[in-house]
């Protein structure tokens, strides 16, 4: 604690021999960074700049990217920062902050995800009424409760936090989380633990059945289904099945690892305590870019449109 400028400092202690293998961590990070952005970024922009990929089903998915997008800006810089720092440490401001906005990324990410199941659900299982239920007002009236609900959430969360006194200063961890923050403080923290499991059920739960109670009538729907029908709805929905199972295992991971993590080794705890920060953001455009054929068509139109740029210049 510094208390010449009377602001708090929190140690990120989650860093494994940081001393020996730092500019090897900086770079490996980077590049999964920049990757990050450039798999996403190109995804988002060619949904952007084609008309005929503003359908719902495309939007949920450049809402998507962008929800991981945000989500990572909130982590990798600061990381990448530690790495080439003498004293890994972020003021309790931040800290908090950071907490918040990686919390509202992952509870957005399974509203999304059920939004997604939604429109595939209505899509295959209830066809005709397509246009009636999934119009574009409907759309950003989802996106928008996609961002605001989980904010207000964890707003909350973030406020009974902050008003918790601290007396440990150490997180065993490489980035901040409320729950994290939370086990420092040296008063009754009841009320936070209540609210957080209360977030953590609304957050996850309904969205997670949801999602399962699609697939299972969609299932049904193709079984009684042509082979053709078959296969043009599992083309379109086992990316996003895969994604959320993804998602869905490593935000699990990072649940048990956090209320275990003094009874596995360090190095396994910071590995699995991002997971869900780095392998949905890198591999979900990936999955839709090569899985949904509009998706790679038009990736591939705009590539081979760049090579001839190129080739007239």
């Amino acid at each position: 604690m510094d208390y010449s400028t009377n602001v708090t400092y929190l140690t990120l202690a989650g860093h494994v021999e940081l001393e020996k293998h730092r500019y090897v961590y900086f770079i490996i990070t980077l590049i999964v960074y920049l990757l990050i952005i450039c798999f996403n970024a190109v995804v988002i922009y060619v949904i952007y700049i084609n008309k005929s990929l503003h359908e719902p089903m495309y939007i949920f998915i450049a809402a998507l990217l962008l929800n991981s997008l945000c989500g990572t800006t909130a982590f990798y810089p600061k990381l990448l920062n530690d790495f080439l720092s003498e004293r890994q440490v972020i003021s309790y401001q931040v800290c908090t902050f950071q907490a918040f906005l990686i919390y509202t990324f992952a509870t957005s990410e399974f509203t999304l995800l059920s939004a997604m199941a939604y429109d595939r659900f209505v899509s295959i299982c209830k066809p005709l009424q397509y246009a009636t239920l999934i119009k574009m007002s409907t759309v950003r009236k989802i996106l928008f409760i996609s961002w605001f609900l989980p904010s207000c959430e964890n707003s909350v969360g973030l406020i009974l936090t902050y008003q918790l006194k601290l007396c440990q200063f150490k997180l065993n961890r490489i980035y901040c989380d409320n729950y994290s923050i939370v086990k420092l403080s040296c008063e009754d923290t009841l009320v936070n633990n209540v609210y957080g499991l209360f977030v953590l059920i609304i957050a996850v739960v309904p969205p997670v059945v949801f999602i399962i109670y699609s697939y299972i009538r969609i299932l049904v729907v193709c079984i009684g289904s042509s082979k053709d029908f078959r296969r043009k709805a599992l083309q379109t929905c086992l990316p996003h099945l895969f994604i959320f199972i993804n998602f869905s295992m490593n935000s699990c991971f990072e649940v048990i690892n956090n209320r275990l993590q003094s009874s596995i080794p360090l190095i396994i705890s910071v590995i699995l305590s991002v997971d869900y920060l780095v392998i949905p953001p890198l591999f979900n455009p990936i999955i839709y870019g090569l899985k949904l054929r509009e998706i790679l068509n038009k990736i591939k139109m705009l590539i081979s449109h760049k090579n001839n740029t190129n080739v007239c210049f």
